[in-house]
């Protein structure tokens, strides 16, 4: 008797382990995690509403393990950055048909009041089904509104917020919540980017050019009012000759004596040079 029990306790501790092992009548739903058991019986889905550890019925329950922490999906043109290798940065043109290439970061997780239909309707690789897709899809619909400049920088604050809005409503409607979509960088093709660069060098240029003719027309205006000051320095020495025809006298003996001041003009008369200037002056 002893030993039949003995067998039979064996018999149920290898059921059991068969049951446990083999038929997985169990799933662990870890801290951030939930799990929608499907019923192959009755079709039917049931949600686990928190961590912990869940019996199933062999055989006909089976388990989905979904992580419902927020993620981020990221493509960029770094190799080694984005969710795929190598250059994954997103293409798309402007108003005015340029190429810029966007690098892309978004920030979700699946719905947690909806994670029955979006194991219906999508599953485990929703992802690549409606993420990824709706992202390419959503930026390059509202970047081929703007011109490329704005892209760039003057409105790209404003299309984030665009491109936040047109997600949020799509995202939704698959039973994903959005937090938040991140435009890092963006660069222009080749081409628009040497013809920013000739353009920048173009204005250097024209900059020198402007400089160059107003120090050209500064020196004209100087050389204009030292002529004026040497024709009536020159009409006043001609005024004086005619008034005084022994001045003549006195700028030949200048140059032999620079500082003589005065010229006895004849007998009875002494001229003062200096203070005929003055007076013509004043």
């Amino acid at each position: 008797m002893t030993k039949n029990i003995g067998k039979y306790i064996l018999a149920g501790l290898i059921i059991i382990f068969v049951l446990v092992f083999l038929f997985k009548i169990y799933i662990v739903v870890d801290p951030g995690e939930k799990a929608v058991i499907f019923n192959k019986a009755t079709g039917s889905l049931r949600v686990t509403p928190n961590e912990g550890f869940y019996f199933l019925v062999p055989l006909v329950e089976e388990p989905t393990v979904y992580d419902m922490k927020t993620r981020t999906y990221t493509m960029s043109i770094a190799q080694l950055e984005g969710e795929i290798k190598g250059d994954d940065s997103l293409q798309a043109l402007t108003s005015d048909g340029q190429t810029v290439l966007l690098d892309i970061s978004v920030r979700y997780h699946p719905d947690r009041d909806n994670l029955d239909k979006l194991h219906r309707t999508l599953g485990i690789d929703f992802v690549n089904k409606v993420v990824r897709p709706q992202v390419r899809s959503a930026v390059r619909m509202i970047v081929s509104e703007y011109p490329v400049l704005d892209v760039y920088s003057g409105k790209r604050m404003q299309i984030q917020e665009e491109i936040n809005k047109d997600l949020g409503k799509s995202f939704k409607q698959n039973h994903i919540t959005l937090e938040e979509v991140l435009l890092r960088n963006v660069q222009f093709s080749r081409e628009f980017q040497q013809a920013i660069e000739n353009k920048q060098i173009a204005q250097q240029e024209a900059q020198r050019m402007k400089y160059v003719l107003e120090k050209q027309e500064l020196e004209k205006k100087r050389k204009i009012i030292e002529a004026e000051g040497e024709a009536e320095s020159l009409r006043l020495k001609g005024r004086v000759l005619a008034e005084n025809p022994a001045l003549v006298q006195y700028e030949y003996v200048k140059l032999l004596a620079p500082n003589i001041q005065a010229i006895i003009a004849d007998q009875n008369a002494i001229f003062n040079f200096s203070d005929f200037i003055k007076s013509q002056k004043k």
